[in-house]
């Protein structure tokens, strides 16, 4: 062997000895370090703000998702949530037309394989929860990177209540639909521990869904939406959050789980250690902000969009919730349908919400804002007093940084308590984003006032020490 070859081989063998070849395991979305009721995403500060689709995104065949993902890129919206198939929803439910959570027949996909017998209720074979529809998870992937690539973070609700016999006879997991005779319960029996075959079908389903998504950064789990309908229990959702936890421990990779407490409101005193956001649905007023702030996490809003088709509820609702201390805000925007997946269906009674590209970009201006300040440093503040009618949130960083929306009246004379310094105050309209009026203002010290342009139901004042 010339000496030319064994040095080559010497150089080649320590390469191989010298160089990782183990990726480095991405960081997905987190609580943030400094502050856990914000999150970390991409090395950003970061809260989470949409009006996305009705959750069928994946589970819907005849739904494009490229289209839908561009419209939310191009509104400004980095979040969406989907359901995975366990559950879905007949036409008609809701008042919801072209629901998105309603496939056609035959068009549902969801974690398990069709079997090669006929006779599912929805359309096509029935299902074999023994067995993976690898389709389907190509789709759900396709679907996260997609998302991904447009710095979109999914919201993954693994399971949801049957909130009546219209959705319990399309579910995969009823006895008539598949064909292992698992399910033959009644549907408020479902998510309760009592029927120990049911529970292992759950049970796989997470860990298969948590280890065929442990490579992604932009998602998080929600055991379950809305288990406060439907029988589920506080015992199974501690199984769940478990499951997933250990399913997550074999990895390097872990992500935040989710629980779903309450429409409204709900203070609570006992959390499930293993969750690291406290979702609440319509919670209008935001007040499951304080009476959760000793939560060492997240408290978000994802789900609105119940109060007819006008634009302005949800939008002070997502600016009030947001300015109150909130993580994230979703509305329910029904322009998104399986024919106009970019968001430009026309939003009619009898659909309950609204949605569409003028209201989305009010969420977008919300965004823009947030985004505006060193939100890791706020919390909020109550000290700004309101007149009589109007409402203040607040978020603040005293002397140096306050985050403020007022709902109600059309002009307002703020006074706060501010040090020393100069200031630059920029009133923007919540409905676009746009700046309504920038006073530069030094001050003395004490009480601060700064006079607000007329406004038009509502509106957001920056407030920052140069």
């Amino acid at each position: 062997m010339s000496n030319l070859i064994l040095a080559a081989m010497i150089l080649a063998l320590g390469l191989l000895l010298t160089t990782d070849t183990t990726a480095a395991p991405v960081k997905p979305i987190s609580l943030h370090p400094d502050n856990h009721k914000y999150f970390l995403f991409r090395d950003k500060p970061t809260v989470l703000i949409t009006s996305a689709e009705h959750y069928g995104a994946v589970l819907n065949l005849d739904f494009q998702q490229k289209p839908y993902l561009d419209e939310m890129k191009r509104s400004g919206m980095n979040y969406t949530r989907i359901f995975t198939g366990a559950y879905c929803e007949s036409p008609g439910d809701f008042n919801i037309p072209h629901n998105t959570l309603a496939p056609a027949e035959g068009k549902l996909v969801c974690p398990w394989a069709r079997s090669s017998q006929s006779g599912y209720t929805g359309g096509g074979n029935k299902f074999d929860l023994t067995k993976w529809d690898e389709a389907y998870f190509k789709r759900l992937k396709s679907y996260i990177t997609e998302a991904g690539k447009r710095g979109i973070v999914v919201e993954i609700s693994l399971f949801c209540p049957f909130y009546g016999d219209s959705m319990w006879v399309l579910s995969p997991m009823k006895s008539t639909n598949n064909i292992n005779g698992v399910g033959e319960v009644a549907r408020e029996e479902v998510y309760t521990l009592k029927h120990p075959d049911i529970t292992k079908i759950q049970d796989e389903m997470t860990r298969k869904i948590v280890s065929e998504l442990r490579d992604f950064d932009n998602i998080f789990y929600e055991i379950c939406n809305e288990p406060y309908f439907g029988g589920v229990t506080l015992e199974w959702q501690k199984h769940i959050a478990t499951v997933i936890k250990e399913a997550q421990s074999r990895f390097a990779t872990h992500h935040l789980i989710a629980q779903n407490i309450n429409n409204g409101s709900e203070r609570v005193t006992n959390p499930d250690p293993n969750v690291s956001i406290l979702n609440f649905h319509y919670a209008n007023p935001p007040s499951a902000v304080e009476e959760n702030s000793s939560f060492k996490g997240a408290i978000g809003c994802d789900e609105t969009g119940f109060q007819g088709q006008a634009d302005s509820p949800y939008r002070e609702e997502g600016w009030e919730f947001i300015l109150a201390g909130g993580a994230l805000y979703n509305n329910l925007d029904y322009s998104f349908t399986t024919s106009n997946p970019d968001g430009t269906a026309k939003v009619d009674p009898p659909t309950p919400g609204g949605g569409g590209v003028t209201f989305r970009a009010g969420m977008s201006a919300l965004k823009k804002f947030m985004d505006s300040f060193n939100s890791i440093k706020m919390s909020p503040d109550k000290t700004i007093q309101a007149p009589d009618g109007i409402t203040i949130r607040a978020l603040s960083e005293p002397g140096k940084q306050y985050a403020i929306y007022i709902r109600g009246g059309n002009q307002i004379t703020l006074k706060l308590d501010v040090l020393k310094g100069k200031y630059q105050v920029k009133w923007v309209d919540t409905r676009t984003g746009d700046t309504l009026k920038i006073q530069q203002i030094t001050h003395k010290g004490g009480t601060m006032e700064a006079v607000s342009p007329e406004y038009d139901g509502d509106t957001a004042v920056s407030i920052k020490q140069e």
